[in-house]
């Protein structure tokens, strides 16, 4: 069994279909991905949702690399 927190399939696609509809640039993407896991319970620090953005972006926010960054950010804080 996974260490890492698994997010509803449905809530991961809704949250892509925003990032990629939405057009913000890495700071306010990361302001929503920390929304997005502080709706569920997980403080987030901005420099590393950042880091967390610059993944996403470079492997063009697949669902699996979403859900794996999203994982590695709620295990980290």
């Amino acid at each position: 069994m996974s260490a890492f927190e698994k997010f509803p399939a449905n809530d991961l696609a809704l949250l892509r279909t925003e990032l990629l509809r939405s057009g913000l640039d890495c700071f306010q993407t990361a302001e929503l991905l920390a929304g997005f896991l502080a709706q569920r319970g997980y403080g987030v620090s901005t420099d590393e949702a950042r880091a967390a953005v610059t993944h996403i972006e470079a492997a063009g926010c697949t669902l699996p690399c979403l859900q794996e960054q999203l994982e590695k950010l709620a295990v980290v804080m």
